[in-house]
């Protein structure tokens, strides 16, 4: 007769986002399978700036059975259907990226063909106006869409922009409550088995020693445990995406609708975001060292905020890249231990949660870790590393901007094979790549495409045959189907008041 399996004690080395997303996930999911003991130094800032996110973050909060309401009132958190990209394929371009579809395909011809033919003949509306996201977004209005319509623009997703600074004490108060330890201290040393390689132990800078056998890196950009103690060779992607720096404020929020998306503004050396909360205004300009000092980019963000500065200019260095293994041993990274792309298109939290999955799928049976687990874990997440890259690398590249230095570079520098022959099959045949695994699918690569002035030489011959008369009818007739949808919506700042308060309510 056999005994039950031996509980790995897992220990997460950092708190912030990741070290409590990972530690409330273990904790909630896999009770019978490991102990979760996290340590972190409250002397340690967390970076905090990450305030907007994808959609999946619903699913993640759902799965570990978080009410969305009560989230919302603990992070102050609004409702986000996209991302507003302004001047980046020329300056007065504007175009959202929605989480959602562009029309309907017809059989197998994708919307985006027939748009394109309406467009050559000159009929038809931009194609933000066929996306019932892009069109509540502007308008300011927010309800969550309807699962059981049929509606040709019903498929579409929401996100959150919340105070990253509030989430993690959320989460924490969670894994706690689900059985998960902490303790409070800074890592003096990593303990290695000679043998294996394995880390043992964590040596805490008073004396403690803190033992385990499985140890997950969400220690941010120092990678103590999978760069430092293991030696995971880091990939440097800086020659691609060169902004290197951020210059981070808070404001207060303006008066009137609170826009239920983000705003990427294009700069002379990167850009700028803007993220609206309940309670204040997030913004930040992301840019390159190369191109632009730190005082005079603090300077251009103060310039450009809407409200009061709530706190003073605050500085962030990075660089754009990934470990070549995010799976060493016994040590598994997540977040920025892992890799770093900027937040352009809100992705941190999501490759955070997209590494937690994929542990909690592989994780190991008792306390043995099968080296084939690891190298699938390692696989999958430079998969979702990687092609995220090339669609950041995108926004730059597909540019007509000439205006500065920086943007001469990113229009006119060599890209990826793997981004130009995405670009190739676009221009040739108006075709998106299609994959199984990794973000962002076809109408997220439409959106940037057509929204930076990329277009394709030629489309599917079924819709190039389509009458442009009766084409631009039909079009007229969704246009308005889906400008009376917006206008039955509420307000966002309405569909949030609705929102029953909770106990975390100030």
């Amino acid at each position: 007769m056999t005994g039950a399996p031996k509980r790995m004690r897992t220990v997460i080395l950092g708190g912030g986002t990741a070290g409590w997303m990972t530690a409330a996930a273990l904790a909630r999911l896999l009770p019978a399978a490991t102990d979760v003991h996290l340590v972190e130094s409250a002397e340690i800032g967390i970076v905090g700036v990450g305030e907007a996110t994808l959609p999946h973050l619903r699913a993640f909060i759902e799965r570990l059975g978080i009410d969305e309401a009560e989230f919302i009132t603990a992070t102050e958190a609004t409702f986000k259907l996209g991302i507003d990209f302004r001047d980046f394929g020329s300056i007065g371009s504007a175009y959202i990226h929605p989480f959602g579809s562009f029309g309907a395909s017809i059989g197998d011809v994708g919307f985006h063909h027939y748009w394109l033919r309406a467009h050559q003949g000159g009929h038809g509306a931009p194609i933000e106006a066929y996306s019932l996201p892009c069109r509540a977004a502007r308008a300011a209005r927010f309800e969550r869409p309807d699962p059981g319509s049929d509606a040709a623009h019903a498929g579409y997703g929401y996100a959150y922009q919340f105070d990253a600074t509030r989430f993690a004490p959320f989460l924490r108060a969670l894994a706690e409550a689900s059985g998960a330890r902490r303790s409070e201290g800074r890592v003096a040393s990593v303990e290695r088995d000679p043998e294996s390689g394995d880390v043992r132990a964590l040596m805490l800078e008073d004396g403690r020693r803190v033992e385990g056998d499985l140890f997950i890196d969400c220690s941010g950009f120092r990678s103590l445990l999978l760069g430092d103690a293991m030696g995971a060779a880091w990939q440097d992607w800086s020659h691609w995406l060169p902004c290197d720096r951020a210059v981070a404020l808070p404001c207060a929020s303006p008066d009137g609708p609170i826009a239920p998306f983000t705003t990427a503004q294009a700069m002379a050396a990167g850009w700028r975001w803007r993220i609206p909360l309940q309670h204040r205004v997030g913004n930040g300009y992301v840019y390159s060292s190369a191109h632009l000092g730190d005082d005079a980019a603090a300077d251009a963000l103060l310039a450009a905020v809407e409200g009061q500065p709530l706190a003073d200019p605050r500085q962030l260095r990075f660089k754009a890249g990934r470990r070549t293994q995010s799976w060493v041993g016994n040590v598994v990274a997540v977040g920025l231990a892992s890799g770093f792309l900027e937040p352009l298109e809100s992705t941190s939290i999501y490759l955070a949660q997209a590494a937690i999955t994929q542990l909690i799928e592989l994780f190991p049976d008792g306390d043995t870790i099968d080296p084939r687990d690891r190298t699938e874990f390692s696989r999958l997440v430079d998969l979702e590393y990687d092609r995220i890259r090339d669609f950041l690398i995108l926004h730059y590249h597909a540019t007509a901007r000439d205006d500065s230095d920086f943007w001469n570079h990113v229009r006119t520098m060599a890209v990826p094979d793997t981004l130009g022959e995405k670009l190739e099959l676009w221009r040739r045949a108006a075709r998106v790549e299609h994959y199984e695994y990794g973000l962002f699918l076809e109408p997220s690569w439409i959106a940037v495409y057509l929204g930076q002035g990329v277009l394709p030489d030629r489309i599917d011959p079924r819709a190039a045959a389509v009458d442009p008369a009766r084409l631009g009818g039909a079009m007229a007739a969704l246009d308005r189907d889906i400008a009376a949808r917006v206008a039955a919506m509420p307000d966002h700042r309405a569909a949030l008041a609705r929102l029953p308060r909770t106990a975390h309510a100030a």
